[in-house]
């Protein structure tokens, strides 16, 4: 195992939660802070960094904040043509009240973000893991706003919901794989489930 970072700016990082990597070669992560809250993902600490999205440059293996004005940046994805970043903030954990989307940034020539947007609302459940598939649909794991929210929601480009998997319980995180890329794996809290679909993973 390499470790590829532990700090920013000398400050250690508070826990990173999910990665993607670019067709560059850059890791893209994402760090909410939940891995030091309790004792439940990590060991309870006191934050040292702000909840941010960070790029680990692939040529210098420096770290860049690229997106700090998140409550707790959670899951990533890019779009096919790695254009857009979507990055779900589930700040709602903290604040009940805080939004339910699931958000879209630019991506620069230069690698940073920018025009950031609400890219759909998952209210009254909240998002986690997201993934898209070759047509730049997102697919997200869904849940904690009652049963109907269970499971995965699917979104068109636009935003638009067009399409569902129902499970009986939350789901954390979902995946593409299998030989083809056609083949749903999806993370819960008591169960590992899968699922042939008619489209591939990006």
């Amino acid at each position: 195992m390499t470790v590829l970072t532990v700090r920013f700016d000398g400050r250690r990082v508070d826990g990173p939660n999910d990665v993607v990597v670019g067709r560059m070669g850059h890791i893209w992560f994402t760090d909410p802070g939940y891995g030091i809250l309790s004792d439940y993902e990590g060991d309870r600490g006191t934050p040292e960094l702000p909840a941010c999205v960070y790029r680990l440059d692939a040529d210098s293996g420096r770290a860049e904040a690229v997106a700090d004005a998140l409550k707790r940046p959670n899951g990533l994805c890019f779009s096919p043509d790695q254009s857009i970043l979507y990055v779900v903030d589930t700040g709602c954990t903290d604040d009940p009240a805080y939004h339910r989307n699931i958000l879209a940034f630019d991506v620069q020539a230069s690698c940073r973000l920018g025009g950031l947007r609400a890219f759909c609302d998952l209210a009254p459940g909240r998002s986690d893991g997201i993934r898209c598939d070759v047509d730049g649909n997102v697919w997200s794991a869904s849940g904690f706003g009652g049963p109907e929210t269970n499971g995965v929601r699917v979104f068109a480009p636009d935003g638009a919901p067009i399409g569902r998997i129902d499970l009986p319980e939350p789901a954390s995180n979902l995946c593409f794989g299998g030989r083809k890329k056609n083949r749903v794996f999806i993370t819960a809290g008591t169960s590992i489930y899968s699922l042939f679909v008619e489209t591939r993973g990006c």
